[in-house]
């Protein structure tokens, strides 16, 4: 399907701004100078719900804490559907780019926003439609049960410019821009953290100012990027002839949407699950997980956007058939999430107490202890989600999004069935939880690793 045309996207007078080619040019440099604004932007963007959980964590305590982290997690798994969609609808687009094909590049913007907005829209009503039975799901402690709704029904407002804010996300870094989603973010950033301050400290407003203020910084981000890309870009304004269905085209995009939509929500969906369990032991358990999953997300993001921008990457040269440029980048994928993950674990391994008083008060030295306990399991096992997320990337960048729903399955799997199991033996109980994480990561390495040895020659481009 993708293969080169004689359209050249890359010579026209209205060239894409800070556009980057990746079919050519140094195969490490290209990738690094792409990924690093992916990094900084998903970086920024955890400070959305990170300035909610330091600020509720340190001036409302630790039972706003524990609502605002459960809800961290049952918001993530209803955006993790749009996200997905984005994704896949991204690789889509990188592989038309690639390729040169303009025309159906443009129609393909098109599919995917109808698509994706119409998704986004059952999602919204559906969200607001089912809280209370998510809630109960969920096992949250009827202490905080009030807190967690009213934050919920705040966040759930702004589930739209969670998907217009990552459609042109996606859009820009598809063809290449990975710049200009990273400028909207850094201010909304900012604008959030300003508002938790005002709207907690200054108007007393609890945890409905924190997620007031998360939703509105990311209505300015979306409406932001929304309006730039049409005014600045005019390579992303479309024609009447652009707007069509074309059959191919539709197929390809809901094809890629929604595996890779469906890998994201079986890998939230796990989580979730965790999360259900977790709440079973407690508010100060809970407070534990909210913070130092937060600190393990900002350990392990860097790698996890890397993986994103290794897709693009795979996805561009795949569109444009250089077998030879994919398996250069593999290796020099690897190495460098290598060297990055080893370094990380060093210091979430020895300074897991000191990151988790970022979040707690330094009284709350149970919830303290709880945390590090994670982090010291988790630190030690980066690697296995740093292999796992290039292996995530490698398959949507060369058309088999249906490989990395596998991968999940069997990583998230894994982790809930031994939760579960463990977690209920006194002589294990939370350590359980902790283990089956990495112990998933490892199993789904080895086995999108074997997969690659046996069958990579008939994966390659012809």
């Amino acid at each position: 399907m993708f293969t080169n045309s004689n359209l050249n996207i890359s010579n026209r007078k209205d060239k894409l701004v800070m556009q980057r080619d990746l079919t050519s040019g140094s195969v490490t440099k290209g990738m690094l100078l792409f990924a690093g604004p992916m990094i900084l932007g998903n970086l920024l963007q955890q400070l959305y719900n990170v300035a909610d959980t330091l600020i509720v964590g340190q001036f409302l305590g630790a039972g706003p804490l524990a609502a605002v982290g459960s809800s961290f997690t049952l918001m993530v798994f209803l955006t993790s559907i749009i996200l997905g969609l984005c994704m896949g609808s991204s690789v889509v687009f990188s592989m038309l780019y690639g390729a040169k094909r303009e025309d159906d590049l443009k129609t393909s913007f098109f599919i995917a926003f109808v698509f994706i907005a119409a998704v986004t829209l059952m999602i919204n009503t559906l969200a607001f439609a089912f809280i209370d039975p998510l809630l109960r799901v969920l096992q949250i402690p009827t202490a905080i049960l009030e807190d967690t709704r009213a934050y919920l029904l705040i966040i759930f407002g702004g589930i739209g410019f969670t998907f217009i804010y990552n459609y042109f996300a996606s859009l820009l870094r598809g063809i290449g821009n990975s710049v200009v989603p990273l400028v909207f973010l850094a201010v909304s950033a900012i604008l959030n953290i300003v508002l938790d301050l005002v709207l907690i400290l200054r108007f007393n407003m609890g945890v409905s100012g924190a997620a007031l203020a998360t939703i509105t910084a990311q209505g300015v981000s979306a409406v932001s990027i929304g309006i730039y890309s049409f005014l600045k870009i005019p390579a992303l304004r479309l024609k009447c002839t652009h707007l069509r269905f074309d059959r191919a085209i539709v197929q390809d995009v809901v094809q890629y949407s929604l595996l890779t939509c469906v890998q994201q929500s079986i890998m939230n969906f796990g989580i979730l699950m965790i999360q259900g369990l977790v709440n079973s032991f407690g508010v100060s358990v809970m407070a534990a997980f909210a913070a130092a999953v937060k600190i393990d997300s900002f350990a392990y993001m860097p790698v996890q956007d890397f993986g994103n921008a290794f897709s693009t990457y795979i996805a561009q040269n795949y569109g444009a058939g250089k077998a030879d440029r994919i398996q250069k980048g593999i290796r020099c994928a690897i190495l460098t999430a290598l060297v990055f993950c080893l370094f990380i674990s060093v210091i979430v391994f020895f300074f897991g107490s000191s990151l988790m008083l970022i979040f707690v008060r330094p009284e709350e030295t149970e919830i303290i202890a709880i945390g590090t306990g994670y982090l010291k399991i988790e630190g030690a096992c980066y690697c296995g989600i740093g292999c796992l997320f290039l292996l995530y990337g490698l398959y949507r960048g060369i058309g088999r999004p249906g490989i990395s729903v596998v991968l999940t399955v069997i990583s998230l799997g894994t982790r809930v069935a031994l939760a579960y199991l463990l977690a209920p033996l006194p002589a294990v109980g939370l350590l359980g939880i902790w283990w089956a994480i990495p112990i998933g990561w490892f199993l789904a390495d080895i086995t999108g690793l074997l997969y690659w040895r046996f069958r990579h020659r008939q994966l390659m481009p012809g």
